[in-house]
């Protein structure tokens, strides 16, 4: 039997549809502008998976919103050990002391919801109590740079149940004011034991190369009354530029027309300006592939449904990406994603590459 800790880090990723690019100390403003907790239905939709494969597992978990709450919903009777707390409020002491409970119970997996800070929570703990211990991430920050995560959460969960060795993987995280500020600054902070497999993403990497004759490309073929709704990233800010205004680096723009309809939008904002045509241009994260679903949360099932998808990428990084990806939160519209999508490489040349 494979002895599974499972932690939830209830607060992760809510500040991701509302603009904010992460919720480290931005709780309160991240609820006033009408967020909603995200990582308990990643970690309902991973452990639902896990109860599928009908394996032999019995999960560990901390009590309420943690962990216990979501491994019955998904027909677990979870152990339950360290902290129960009243609310959704928990702090990473919380995270770290469920950690600890798990080593005392002899755990042969933590897998946690969360996201890049999360991952830090984790590893650390293990890394003080000299543990090695494997771990998992079921994908539910806003930003996701380690590489100790599923691609997606029903992935973590098949991955949790399966898996049938291990390796070391980098955990990575950033500072979230500098991030919003637009400036990544990635840090190492921790070596991880983790399962190996396919559906593990990668440690995010910065792609490189020159992006001018794809934006000129794109600039040519812009169209009078649609609206764009620019994703974050260096590529997508070249056109941007382009278009005659400086955007968000790491946010989400709008543009119809010769006007920016709204700067740094959140969903709400989003679909406020969206019009009768949309075209939402993204760039695959470099060394990962995912198109929605880091780093710009904004981009909702809600309005990416609204929207044809226009990606843009280098040569480059699509030859160290290999494939795109995307985990948006729907299961179905990522289905509906699934498949072979022309790439702008260029000025006119575009490149098939297939969505997985």
């Amino acid at each position: 039997m494979r002895r599974i800790g499972v932690v939830v880090n209830p607060i992760a990723g809510m500040g991701g549809r509302v603009g904010l690019k992460g919720t480290d100390g931005k709780v309160a403003e991240a609820r006033e502008r009408g967020a909603e907790p995200r990582a308990p239905d990643r970690a309902r939709e991973a452990l639902d998976e896990l109860a599928h494969l009908d394996a032999d597992v019995e999960l560990v978990t901390p009590g309420g919103v943690m962990g216990a709450t979501e491994a019955r919903a998904a027909g677990f009777e979870p152990t339950v050990v360290g902290p129960t707390p009243d609310d959704a409020e928990t702090t990473a002491d919380d995270t770290r002391a469920a950690v600890r409970a798990f080593v005392d119970s002899g755990v042969d997996l933590v897998l946690f919801a969360g996201g890049d800070g999360t991952a830090v929570d984790v590893a650390e703990t293990l890394a003080e109590l000299d543990d090695r211990t494997p771990i998992l991430g079921i994908p539910a920050g806003v930003k996701i740079y380690s590489a100790v995560f599923g691609v997606t959460p029903r992935a973590a969960g098949h991955i949790a149940g399966t898996f049938q060795r291990t390796a070391e993987a980098e955990v990575n995280d950033i500072d979230e004011d500098d991030y919003r500020e637009g400036q990544v600054r990635t840090e190492l902070r921790a070596i991880a034991t983790v399962p190996v497999a396919e559906e593990r993403q990668s440690s995010k990497q910065l792609g490189g190369g020159s992006v001018e004759a794809l934006a000129e490309g794109f600039l040519d073929d812009v169209e009078p009354g649609v609206t764009y709704v620019l994703g974050p990233g260096s590529t997508v800010g070249r056109i941007k530029r382009g278009l005659g205004f400086v955007g968000t680096p790491l946010g989400v723009d709008v543009y119809r027309d010769g006007d920016l309809l709204a700067r740094d939008a959140a969903e709400s904002d989003i679909l406020d300006a969206v019009g009768e045509r949309n075209v939402v241009v993204v760039s695959p994260i470099g060394g990962q592939g995912f198109v929605f679903g880091r780093g710009n949360q904004q981009l909702s099932p809600a309005v990416i449904r609204q929207c044809d998808v226009e990606i843009v990428a280098s040569r480059r990084k699509l030859d160290d990406v290999g494939v795109l990806r995307a985990d948006t939160g729907d299961p179905d519209l990522d289905e509906e994603l699934r498949g072979w999508h022309r790439v702008r490489v260029g000025r006119v040349e575009r490149r098939l590459v297939e969505l997985v």
